[in-house]
């Protein structure tokens, strides 16, 4: 079986892991959003080398984008961009977060310092229309990714489904690849046809990363999006077969 080769070290350098002070078991609803993804194959020296010894690639390797527009939240409405690599924790399919930006201050601390994402300040434009879309994220005013979608055609709500997130941070039980899951209601979904116009690696957590052939692209509107308290957290080094850590606190207040 494959399993990551970065060198643990090298990578907290590189992504800057978050620090999470203290688990969190309350369940947030984001409200209205927009969620476009897209999944694109990687060159295969990428494989191995951008993901910790506890995970494993898929074959081909594969970046996945996820950008949300969210209407309402309790930290005001707020646009969120972040990717991921394709990988499975144990046998369970899964998306190891590299680097995320949004435009809100208060909702990036809050996914920052609850579910762990890597995030900075910036730009993130996310429009819709009846024929295309269009995203556009910036980082102190320069543009790191642009994807143009276009002819979008209807699919079943049922007929998409997302991995997942695993982002390492810092704990309360140590430094962890913590589990995101995150339940879309959705009301709409589209297929539509994607195309990455500029994607700044180095600014996506690795500058190996090579997004050279697109694989699908979706475009949601869900009623909800509710992100979940953390339930499981790993060791970024042992395989989750050994590595998996139940948190336990204070569940049985929110389920």
């Amino acid at each position: 079986m494959l399993t990551g080769t970065a060198d643990l070290s090298s990578l907290v350098a590189r992504l800057a892991p978050p620090t999470i002070p203290a688990w969190d078991h309350e369940p947030v609803e984001l409200r209205g959003v927009d969620c476009l993804q897209l999944v694109a194959e990687l060159r295969r020296p990428a494989r191995e080398v951008t993901l910790p010894r506890g995970l494993h690639p898929t074959e081909p390797p594969a970046l996945i984008i996820q950008a949300w527009k969210v209407d309402e939240s309790v930290w005001g409405p707020f646009s969120i961009c972040f990717t991921r690599l394709s990988c499975r924790s144990g046998v369970r399919a899964r998306g190891f977060t590299t680097a995320c930006v949004s435009d809100n201050d208060v909702a990036g601390d809050q996914l920052a310092t609850r579910w762990g994402f890597p995030n900075r300040e910036g730009g993130v434009r996310l429009r819709t229309h009846y024929d295309a879309c269009e995203l556009e994220v910036t980082v102190d005013g320069r543009p790191i990714l642009t994807i143009a979608g276009i002819d979008p055609q209807a699919l079943s709500t049922g007929s998409l489904q997302y991995t997942a997130s695993l982002n390492l941070a810092e704990t309360p039980n140590g430094l962890r690849l913590v589990q995101v899951e995150a339940a879309h209601d959705a009301e709409r979904v589209q297929r539509v046809g994607g195309r990455i116009t500029s994607f700044d690696a180095a600014s996506w957590g690795d500058n190996r990363l090579e997004p050279y052939h697109v694989v699908a692209t979706t475009l949601a509107r869900d009623r909800t999006v509710r992100l979940a308290p953390i339930r499981f957290a790993c060791l970024p080094e042992i395989s989750a077969f050994e590595g998996t850590e139940v948190i336990e606190t204070n569940r049985g207040n929110h389920e």
